[in-house]
């Protein structure tokens, strides 16, 4: 029995680390999404029950779920140098001239896309990835490898082929524009700091310490230079190498050229600068290297780049055009985002109209007025942004734009808080934009998903006085006589809404969380919380020190939460959603227990831990008989505390003598 299990995790394993080379590596679908994702299910399913049996580099891996407490800082084998930056033809030019006196004729270059992400190194020891590093400040930097692991299209197990023992290959992270428009807005909309551009969200990604979110982000990866002892040895050429890794299984990107001279290099260069903008993801610039790896030897290297490469950096694209006016938004939080209204005008292939000024803070910095004659680039930032007002063509008599002191919508004096850069509108139950798109994010796809409902019905259903509250959904049904009038609103549609309305009653309770639409709570958190509290009863007992000290909440988001649940008016509405039904506790899961070393004990987790996640603690105990709380009380038999505990719980336990035990001591425990 035990040698077929690990021969079926064996078989999927390899199965599946195939489909993933097709796919990835091959661009090439073996297989369904939905038949990939039985078969991963089928092996996370074994794995977890016969750990003993799982594949260093089994493919469930790049889900992530472990958790870092710090990164290692890490020393280059290689220092990762930068390039030198060229911005004209002419500088390119002068590159060239200087690489043919040095080596006494003309030579070959290696042209390459430059990807405006992050900068990584991977190592591989007998084709199996050991570890990735971030550049760092070049002769140093950290290791991030459980968060690299979860990118599908590095491998983590080469196939067998003629590749060294032990070799570098070094690369660029990044994110494609679709997928950071996306995830910027559900950070927006969940009232989170939203990322400039595509770069910085890939880095901030990488730096998670929660490798499970890391997975939840779509990052890319392209590989273009590869490192290895004797180098010279095995190829002769740049070029030759990168034909070389993209054999053994590495992602190379396909718009790389060999160029036989300089004008070859600038053709590809002027191509690019037009053509970079029907890329799916940003480049700035292109990469000039030359060849020859004997010539690359005898160029060497300044104190902080190699003489042998260089980058050609596009200019950001820039145009005029007139601000003709200010808008504001109120998102479903009360955050009010400044919109500068543009003439239409022509800028990196597309038609602008429209230009984020962030908050009050860039207006001021800006000092624009109404009628300004303004700079627009956009480069690095896919969203388009005013970079100054041309001063010398400001007519007399224009008016300076002032950010406003009440709601544009409903009047109400805005408030800022403290360490804060956005304006929020405080009435957040009288202002029809809050009102509308907190029903709008309540019944949401990721939220409550209520079929039959949509957000121009909220729209309309808000018009005629007939939701006022997302507690007015479910009081819908009462009003049929009312529905029937909405025009283009026949009898199928309304049995359609009114069934996915009471359907929604059967939604976990993280759900339920995540979709009130509380600021700073997100889908993550939501979880985070109905795992850890169990109940809405427990949430509200909790102080703001028993919310920040839950994973990954932090004070912030502890405060909002604590805040929200002593509204009197949110109050009554949670109070009325649980009596229309709808879950405010987590279902309880059936523990098997696998021993009961802890029975009759109580334990509360907190911190961060180096071999296991709290969620993996919680298991353990829960599976040997113990008991978890929510928060420090003289009931509590034990804290296990980890790195970055709260100062405030941990002299609560102090006061309350309850005992402070380790990871390791609760595993100790645990074996006794």
């Amino acid at each position: 029995m035990s040698q077929d299990i690990q021969a079926k995790i064996e078989q999927l394993t390899a199965e599946l680390n195939e489909y993933n080379y097709q796919y990835y590596v091959l661009a090439n679908s073996a297989i369904s999404d939905f038949d990939f994702d039985i078969k991963l299910k089928e092996l996370e399913k074994l794995e977890k029950e016969y750990p003993q049996y799982q594949d260093p580099n089994s493919p469930t891996l790049k889900v992530g779920g472990d958790i870092t407490s710090k990164f290692k800082t890490v020393k280059h084998r290689w220092p990762m140098l930068s390039l030198s930056n060229t911005y004209n033809e002419q500088e390119l030019r002068d590159f060239d001239n200087r690489v043919q006196k040095a080596i006494g004729h003309a030579v070959d270059y290696v042209c390459e896309l430059k990807f405006d992400g992050l900068s990584i190194s991977l190592t591989y020891k007998n084709g199996q990835l050991a570890q990735a590093i971030t550049r760092g400040d070049g002769v140093q930097g950290d290791d991030v490898t459980k968060n690299v692991k979860t990118i599908r299209k590095i491998p983590h197990q080469l196939k067998k082929g003629d590749y060294p023992d032990l070799f570098e290959i070094r690369g660029e992270i990044f994110m494609h524009k679709s997928a950071f428009l996306r995830l910027n807005k559900e950070r927006e909309d969940n009232s989170d700091q939203t990322y400039a551009n595509p770069r910085n969200f890939a880095s901030g990604t990488i730096k998670l310490q929660d490798s499970s979110e890391v997975a939840k982000r779509p990052l890319d990866c392209y590989l273009y230079f590869l490192y290895t002892e004797n180098r010279n040895k095995t190829f002769a050429t740049h070029w030759e190498s990168l034909e070389k890794v993209k054999e053994w299984g590495f992602p190379v990107a396909e718009h790389t050229k060999l160029c036989a001279n300089i004008d070859e290099v600038l053709n590809f260069i002027h191509y690019w600068d037009t053509a970079r903008h029907q890329l799916t993801f940003d480049i700035d610039g292109i990469v000039i290297k030359v060849n020859e790896y004997s010539y690359q030897e005898e160029l060497g290297f300044t104190a902080k780049s190699p003489r042998w490469a260089t980058s050609f950096k596009f200019k950001a694209e820039r145009v005029e055009t007139v601000l003709e006016s200010v808008s504001y938004q109120i998102g479903r939080t009360g955050a009010v985002t400044p919109v500068a209204n543009l003439r239409p005008v022509l800028l990196a292939g597309t038609t602008v109209k429209r230009a984020s000024l962030h908050n009050a803070n860039e207006i001021e910095r800006l000092d624009l007025h109404e009628g300004d004659t303004v700079y627009v680039e956009k480069g690095g930032e896919i969203i388009p942004k005013i970079i100054a007002a041309n001063l010398e063509k400001r007519h007399a008599g224009l008016k300076a734009i002032h950010y406003p002191t009440h709601c544009p919508e409903c009047g109400t004096a805005l408030v800022r808080q403290e360490g804060e850069a956005v304006h929020y509108c405080p009435n957040e139950n009288g202002c029809k934009p809050q009102i509308v798109g907190k029903v709008q994010h309540y019944i949401g796809r990721k939220m409550m998903d209520i079929q039959g409902l949509g957000d121009e019905t909220i729209e309309t259903l808000y018009r005629i006085n007939l939701v006022r509250h997302i507690s007015d959904l479910y009081a819908l049904k009462e009003k049929r006589d009312q529905l029937v009038t909405i025009d283009r609103f026949g009898q199928k549609s309304i049995d359609n809404m009114l069934k996915g309305i009471e359907e929604s009653k059967e939604k976990p309770f993280e759900k339920v969380l995540f979709a009130l639409g509380i600021r700073h709570v997100g889908e993550t958190v939501a979880k985070k919380l109905a795992l850890h509290f169990k109940n809405l009863d427990n949430i509200k007992a909790a102080t703001v020190e028993d919310i920040a000290a839950v994973q990954d909440i932090g004070i912030r988001i502890a405060e909002s939460l604590y805040n929200y649940l002593r509204d009197e008016e949110n109050i009554a509405e949670l109070n009325k959603l649980q009596q229309y039904g709808l879950n405010f506790q987590i279902e309880e899961r059936e523990v098997v227990l696998a021993g009961e070393n802890l029975s009759g004990k109580t334990f509360l987790i907190s911190g961060v831990f180096a071999d296991y996640s709290r969620e993996q603690l919680t298991e353990l105990i829960e599976s040997h008989g113990g008991k978890m709380l929510s928060s420090i009380s003289a009931k509590l038999n034990y804290l296990v505390a980890g790195d970055k505990m709260g100062p405030s719980k941990l002299a609560k336990a102090e006061k309350l003598n309850v005992p402070i035990i380790s990871e390791r001591e609760l595993l100790e425990m645990i074996k006794e």
